[in-house]
C-alpha cells in the first residue's frame, strides 16, 4: 500500500513499518536524520527529492552494544545493492567497495554513511543508529564518461529513467528482509551476502569479524592476515568528494 507522497508529487509505495520524512532539494537526510531521530524513532526514513541524486537517511533502533550494532551497515548495502539490481541493465553486476562504496560494472556512483549519537561507548547500546545511502542518477555539467571512466552516473551505465521514489521503497522492503535474514541465520549470512559483491576473488576468503572488521587472509595460520577496521574507516568515506558532499565525479 502507498503510504507518502513526496514533495513533487511522486508516490513512494513503503511497508507500512515505516515513516516518510521529505526535505527539499538543498537538504541534508543524513544531518537531518541525525537532529530527529530520537524523538522520531526506527523507521523513520528521510528523503531528499532530487532529480539528479537518490539521497536518504533511515533511523535505526539497535538491540546490542554500538562494536556490533555497526555491522548494520552491511544490511543496508545488501539491501540498496539488491534494490539497485532490480532497475539495473543485463550485465551490470553491482559491486562494493571497502567499506562503504557503490560500484556497477566498476564505476563508482555512490555509497554509504552510518551515524551514531556522539560519545557512545562501544560497549553501550546506541539510542539509535542512522544508515544513509547517496546515488548519482544523473550527471549535470560533468565532462564525458571517457574522461573518468570509473566515476560516473546511473543514466551513463544504461539505467533508463531511473525511479528514485521505486528504488526507495524497493530499499526499504529489502531493508526488512536483511533484517529478518540476520534475526533467523545470524550475522554470517548478512555478511556473506555482502562479501559476494565484492570484485572478482576479492571476497572469496575474507571474513567480516563480530566488530564488523573486514579481515583478509594472507599467508598461513588462522590469524595471518590484513584487518581492517570499519570504526576507522567510516570517519571518512572515501566516496564523497569533500567539498560538495556528493559522490565523486
Amino acid at each position: 500500500m502507498a503510504i507518502a507522497v513526496s514533495s513533487k508529487g511522486r508516490t513512494i509505495d513503503l511497508p507500512p513499518l515505516y515513516r516518510l520524512v521529505t526535505l527539499r532539494e538543498s537538504g541534508d537526510a543524513l544531518a537531518h536524520a541525525r537532529s530527529i531521530a530520537a524523538e522520531a524513532g526506527a523507521a523513520t526514513l528521510v528523503w531528499v527529492g532530487r532529480f539528479d541524486i537518490v539521497e536518504f537517511a533511515l533511523v535505526l533502533e539497535p538491540e546490542e552494544p554500538l562494536a556490533t550494532a555497526r555491522r548494520a551497515l552491511y544490511a543496508g548495502m545488501n539491501a540498496l545493492a539488491d534494490a539497485l539490481a532490480a532497475q539495473s541493465p543485463p550485465e551490470r553486476p553491482i559491486q562494493f567497495e571497502w567499506p562503504d562504496a557503490i560500484r556497477v560494472d566498476g564505476v563508482l556512483v555512490g555509497g554509504v554513511r552510518l551515524a551514531w549519537p556522539d560519545g557512545t561507548p562501544e560497549d553501550s547500546v546506541p539510542d539509535w543508529l542512522v544508515f544513509a545511502g547517496m546515488l548519482r542518477t544523473a550527471v549535470m555539467r560533468a565532462g564525458e564518461p571517457g574522461l573518468r571512466p570509473l566515476l560516473g552516473a546511473l543514466d551513463e551505465l544504461g539505467f533508463e529513467g531511473i525511479d528514485g521514489a521505486a528504488l526507495l521503497g524497493s530499499f526499504a522492503r529489502h531493508m526488512m528482509l536483511q533484517f529478518d535474514l540476520w534475526n533467523e541465520s545470524g550475522f554470517d549470512a548478512v555478511a556473506r551476502r555482502w562479501l559476494q559483491r565484492l570484485p572478482a576473488g576479492a571476497g572469496a576468503l575474507a571474513t567480516i569479524e563480530e566488530n564488523g572488521d573486514l579481515f583478509v587472509p594472507r599467508g598461513i595460520g588462522p590469524q595471518a592476515g590484513e584487518r581492517r577496521s570499519l570504526r576507522a574507516e567510516l570517519g571518512t568515506p572515501s566516496w564523497r568528494d569533500p567539498e560538495t558532499g556528493l559522490p565523486w565525479l
